[in-house]
């Protein structure tokens, strides 16, 4: 059993209700932080999601738990081994000219995708598919793929200039 100088001690610092370890920060309350649960698992799902799908997967992931550490123990716990991670990637895909210019190469196919997706041209010849199932979506998912280009081009950017001396 805790003694009740250690009890009185935990239940001092603020945020400290329920075992909570705040670092010297109190918890977000109320509406804050029913916006932070919401903003900081869709970042996580989107992060989860883009590891598969075009777009920044890990950025993504590291930002959901950063929102989420603000108010769990477990994400502060699994921030930091994701960030290494991601960082360590991020390092990587510009270690050589030949994988930054890939990587743009990559942003810019996704950017052009996403105009040919928004402007939505008629199907080909060579489809074999009826013509509603020629890019499906418009400017909703064409606008998603331009974005995730434009987000992977200023990552690169920013990878250059932080791991490349």
């Amino acid at each position: 059993m805790p003694s009740e100088e250690l009890l009185m001690e935990r239940n001092d610092r603020p945020g400290a209700a329920r075992g909570a370890r705040s670092a010297g920060r109190s918890r977000p309350r109320g509406a804050r932080r029913i916006l932070g649960l919401v903003v900081g698992w869709l970042l996580v799902l989107i992060g989860l999601a883009a590891l598969v799908l075009p777009g920044p997967g890990l950025l993504a992931l590291v930002a959901g738990l950063a929102v989420l550490a603000q108010q769990y123990e477990w994400a502060r716990r699994w921030l930091k081994p994701v960030k290494e991670k991601a960082f360590a990637a991020a390092a990587q895909g510009v270690r050589t000219k030949r994988a930054i210019v890939l990587s743009f190469a990559g942003a810019l196919v996704l950017i052009l995708l996403g105009v040919l997706w928004g402007v939505n041209p008629p199907s080909p010849a060579w489809w074999p598919l009826d013509e509603r199932w020629w890019l499906t979506g418009g400017w909703s998912v064409g606008s998603s793929l331009i974005l995730s280009g434009v987000l992977a081009a200023v990552f690169i950017v920013y990878s250059i200039r932080r791991f490349r001396h």
